[in-house]
Protein backbone atom coordinates (compact mmCIF):
# COMPACT_ATOMS: atom_id res chain seq x y z
CA UNK A 1 0.00 0.00 0.00
CA UNK A 2 1.51 3.05 -0.95
CA UNK A 3 1.69 6.98 1.00
CA UNK A 4 -1.27 8.37 -0.90
CA UNK A 5 -3.74 5.33 -0.40
CA UNK A 6 -2.54 4.80 3.34
CA UNK A 7 -3.91 8.69 3.95
CA UNK A 8 -6.96 8.52 1.92
CA UNK A 9 -7.94 5.31 3.86
CA UNK A 10 -7.27 7.29 6.88
CA UNK A 11 -8.88 10.57 5.96
CA UNK A 12 -12.26 8.13 5.53
CA UNK A 13 -11.61 6.29 8.61
CA UNK A 14 -11.97 9.37 10.89
CA UNK A 15 -14.67 10.31 8.91
CA UNK A 16 -16.53 7.36 9.97
CA UNK A 17 -15.10 7.78 13.16
CA UNK A 18 -16.85 11.10 13.28
CA UNK A 19 -20.06 9.75 11.87
CA UNK A 20 -20.07 7.36 15.17
CA UNK A 21 -19.71 10.54 17.06
CA UNK A 22 -23.04 11.81 15.36
CA UNK A 23 -24.63 8.55 16.18
CA UNK A 24 -23.69 9.03 19.83
CA UNK A 25 -25.45 12.92 19.60
CA UNK A 26 -28.09 11.02 18.35
CA UNK A 27 -28.84 8.55 21.38
CA UNK A 28 -27.38 5.40 19.27
CA UNK A 29 -24.05 3.63 19.96
CA UNK A 30 -20.82 4.82 18.50
CA UNK A 31 -20.60 3.47 15.51
CA UNK A 32 -20.39 5.15 11.42
CA UNK A 33 -19.85 4.27 8.20
CA UNK A 34 -19.06 5.73 4.91
CA UNK A 35 -19.63 4.74 1.31
CA UNK A 36 -17.56 6.62 -1.28
CA UNK A 37 -17.45 6.13 -4.65
CA UNK A 38 -15.15 4.16 -7.14
CA UNK A 39 -13.39 7.49 -7.83
CA UNK A 40 -12.15 7.38 -4.26
CA UNK A 41 -12.87 10.88 -3.56
CA UNK A 42 -16.63 11.44 -3.15
CA UNK A 43 -19.00 10.08 -0.50
CA UNK A 44 -22.45 8.78 -1.92
CA UNK A 45 -23.58 7.67 1.48
CA UNK A 46 -22.62 8.10 5.68
CA UNK A 47 -24.41 5.86 8.33
CA UNK A 48 -25.09 6.54 11.86
CA UNK A 49 -25.82 3.25 14.17
CA UNK A 50 -29.40 2.63 14.47
CA UNK A 51 -29.71 -0.29 17.11
CA UNK A 52 -27.77 -3.41 17.65
CA UNK A 53 -30.07 -5.10 14.65
CA UNK A 54 -29.76 -2.19 12.07
CA UNK A 55 -26.17 -1.43 12.42
CA UNK A 56 -23.89 1.71 10.83
CA UNK A 57 -22.09 -0.57 8.10
CA UNK A 58 -25.43 -3.21 7.33
CA UNK A 59 -27.47 -0.35 6.72
CA UNK A 60 -25.30 1.60 4.61
CA UNK A 61 -25.32 -1.83 2.05
CA UNK A 62 -28.76 -1.79 2.40
CA UNK A 63 -29.32 2.04 1.50
CA UNK A 64 -26.70 1.50 -1.18
CA UNK A 65 -27.56 -2.11 -3.08
CA UNK A 66 -31.11 -0.17 -3.24
CA UNK A 67 -29.41 2.75 -4.66
CA UNK A 68 -27.23 1.96 -6.79
CA UNK A 69 -26.18 -1.30 -9.32
CA UNK A 70 -23.90 -4.33 -8.29
CA UNK A 71 -21.70 -3.50 -10.89
CA UNK A 72 -21.03 0.16 -9.63
CA UNK A 73 -20.62 -1.12 -5.30
CA UNK A 74 -18.25 -3.61 -6.59
CA UNK A 75 -15.63 -0.79 -7.08
CA UNK A 76 -16.77 1.34 -4.03
CA UNK A 77 -15.41 0.98 -0.78
CA UNK A 78 -16.81 0.99 2.55
CA UNK A 79 -15.51 2.66 5.16
CA UNK A 80 -15.83 1.91 9.30
CA UNK A 81 -14.10 2.53 11.90
CA UNK A 82 -14.52 -0.91 13.53
CA UNK A 83 -14.06 -4.03 11.81
CA UNK A 84 -17.49 -5.27 10.68
CA UNK A 85 -19.56 -7.80 12.58
CA UNK A 86 -20.10 -11.24 10.97
CA UNK A 87 -23.70 -9.30 10.00
CA UNK A 88 -22.53 -6.43 8.77
CA UNK A 89 -20.10 -8.46 6.81
CA UNK A 90 -22.61 -10.65 5.42
CA UNK A 91 -24.88 -7.75 4.02
CA UNK A 92 -21.57 -5.97 2.66
CA UNK A 93 -20.86 -9.02 0.65
CA UNK A 94 -24.71 -9.70 -0.60
CA UNK A 95 -24.82 -5.73 -1.43
CA UNK A 96 -21.20 -6.37 -3.40
CA UNK A 97 -19.49 -3.70 -1.86
CA UNK A 98 -15.76 -4.77 -2.89
CA UNK A 99 -13.85 -3.17 -0.89
CA UNK A 100 -13.79 -2.39 2.63
CA UNK A 101 -11.69 -0.56 5.10
CA UNK A 102 -11.82 -0.58 8.99
CA UNK A 103 -9.59 1.07 11.41
CA UNK A 104 -10.09 -1.25 14.74
CA UNK A 105 -10.53 -4.97 15.32
CA UNK A 106 -13.18 -6.23 16.71
CA UNK A 107 -11.35 -8.01 19.23
CA UNK A 108 -10.03 -4.31 20.21
CA UNK A 109 -13.66 -3.89 20.10
CA UNK A 110 -14.40 -6.13 22.72
CA UNK A 111 -11.56 -4.89 25.00
CA UNK A 112 -13.77 -1.63 25.16
CA UNK A 113 -17.23 -2.98 25.68
CA UNK A 114 -16.17 -5.89 27.99
CA UNK A 115 -19.76 -8.02 28.09
CA UNK A 116 -22.37 -5.19 28.05
CA UNK A 117 -25.61 -6.50 27.27
CA UNK A 118 -25.97 -3.77 24.63
CA UNK A 119 -23.04 -4.86 22.69
CA UNK A 120 -22.50 -8.86 22.82
CA UNK A 121 -19.12 -9.08 20.64
CA UNK A 122 -18.65 -11.83 18.25
CA UNK A 123 -15.42 -13.46 17.78
CA UNK A 124 -16.13 -13.59 14.03
CA UNK A 125 -13.56 -11.77 12.04
CA UNK A 126 -14.84 -10.13 8.96
CA UNK A 127 -11.78 -11.75 7.20
CA UNK A 128 -13.15 -15.29 8.05
CA UNK A 129 -16.73 -14.15 6.51
CA UNK A 130 -15.45 -12.90 2.92
CA UNK A 131 -13.15 -15.82 3.03
CA UNK A 132 -16.11 -18.32 2.95
CA UNK A 133 -17.53 -16.30 -0.05
CA UNK A 134 -17.41 -16.62 -3.38
CA UNK A 135 -16.48 -13.30 -4.20
CA UNK A 136 -13.25 -11.78 -3.52
CA UNK A 137 -13.68 -8.61 -1.67
CA UNK A 138 -10.80 -7.15 -0.34
CA UNK A 139 -10.82 -6.01 3.32
CA UNK A 140 -7.60 -3.68 4.62
CA UNK A 141 -7.28 -2.98 8.27
CA UNK A 142 -6.68 -2.44 11.09
CA UNK A 143 -5.02 1.17 11.35
CA UNK A 144 -2.61 1.72 14.02
CA UNK A 145 -2.59 5.32 12.91
CA UNK A 146 -6.49 5.69 13.92
CA UNK A 147 -6.45 3.82 16.86
CA UNK A 148 -6.08 5.86 19.51
CA UNK A 149 -8.96 7.95 18.48
CA UNK A 150 -11.59 5.28 17.43
CA UNK A 151 -10.70 3.61 21.21
CA UNK A 152 -11.07 7.12 23.11
CA UNK A 153 -14.83 7.64 21.41
CA UNK A 154 -15.39 3.79 22.15
CA UNK A 155 -13.98 3.82 25.99
CA UNK A 156 -16.18 7.03 26.20
CA UNK A 157 -19.40 5.62 25.38
CA UNK A 158 -19.25 2.13 27.29
CA UNK A 159 -17.33 3.12 30.36
CA UNK A 160 -20.43 5.89 30.58
CA UNK A 161 -23.00 3.46 29.85
CA UNK A 162 -24.87 1.89 32.97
Amino acid sequence: MNRVQKDRFLKFLRISNEVGKRAVELGNHPFGAVLVAPDNETILLTQCNIDTVNHAESTLARIAASNFTSEFLWNCTLYTAIEPCCMCAGTIYWANIGNVVYGVSEKKLLECTGSHHENPTMSVPACYIFEHGQKSIKLYGPFNEIEDEVINLQNYFWKNRS
